[in-house]
């Protein structure tokens, strides 16, 4: 079992000192890693972790890449240099992307699910070959990041994640991740790309077995990661939960909410308590929260870290 690490994601910048200080808090609170996301109206991800480790000690990471957005040659430039200016401090999430809207705006293909997927299988191949061989073997149409190697880099790549909810994306996530990312939402059927639900307490026992089945040798060695989707401190979980349930329109019930790992509601130590659960069920241990529930998020990494 994983000790617990905790992360939150940057949804925006507003400007460079509010960015800073607000990492700079993020670490006082307790956080070990900082995130970006790769979507559209977000800031770009490599030069906001350059900039936020340059300022912290912290960890930063993806989370995650839409893998159809890149060209595997300078993604390979792009992580391999950021490695290099993080000092060795980054972490890779890859997903195999899911709005389409964003692809519309970005002028790029949007291809059928098993069409993405299978690029973000071939980007994990080409990285991993861009990673460990040795560049004077690479035909020279695979030279683009052969500067990469004078530069410093090393090794197999930063640790990787890969997030998902499907069977193709977890089987290569079983494959390749050092940290699996069981996303835990379900496309709503004839609802818009991008329209999702929240997956039950049972749906992941599922997808974690799935995920291990796959694994096969590897499986005792990954780190499970879960993103909650909401933190709401209590007194009283049972109306939260059914306020949140009819906000979600008849796609969870209440006692579905109160037991979805994706969501935390109660006090600080009951939100503890359930993480500590998760872990013990799933192997959730590295846990992200978004950026609006950072400060709210911080008494329960101090109350988790308290328990040892």
């Amino acid at each position: 079992m994983h000790d617990f690490r905790f992360s939150f994601n940057i949804l925006d910048v507003g400007s460079r000192d509010a960015l800073i200080d607000r990492c700079r808090r993020s670490a006082e609170l307790g956080y070990d890693v900082v995130l970006a996301a790769d979507h559209l109206g977000a800031p770009a991800p490599f030069p906001l972790l350059v900039a936020i480790a340059d300022a912290t000690p912290q960890r930063v990471g993806t989370l995650v890449l839409n893998a159809p957005f890149w060209n595997a040659a300078l993604l390979a430039r792009e992580i391999a240099t950021t490695d290099v200016l993080t000092d060795g401090r980054l972490e890779i999430g890859l997903g195999a992307g899911h709005m389409k809207w964003e692809f519309d705006a970005a002028d790029i293909e949007w291809k059928p699910f098993g069409g993405r997927v299978e690029q973000l299988a071939t980007t994990v191949d080409e990285l991993h070959t861009f990673f460990t061989t040795d560049f004077d073997e690479l035909p020279k149409e695979r030279d683009a990041p052969r500067p990469l190697q004078r530069s410093g880099f090393e090794g197999s790549g930063p640790p990787l994640l890969i997030g998902g909810t499907g069977d193709r994306v977890l089987r290569i996530a079983a494959a390749h991740a050092d940290t699996v990312g069981v996303a835990g939402t379900f496309q709503i059927p004839g609802k818009p790309p991008g329209t999702f639900r929240l997956a039950t307490a049972e749906e992941t026992d599922e997808r974690i077995r799935f995920v291990r089945k796959h694994a096969g040798n590897r499986a005792d060695g990954i780190e499970w990661h879960l993103l909650v989707q909401m933190v709401v401190e209590t007194d009283d979980r049972e109306s939260a939960a059914q306020r949140i349930a009819e906000r979600m329109a008849g796609s969870m019930t209440a006692d579905a909410v109160l037991d979805t790992p994706y969501l935390l509601l109660g006090t600080v130590d009951e939100m503890a308590e359930q993480l500590a659960r998760h872990r013990e069920r799933y192997g959730f241990s590295y846990i992200t929260v978004h950026d609006p529930y950072m400060e709210a998020f911080a008494p329960v990494i101090d109350a988790l870290r308290k328990r040892g």
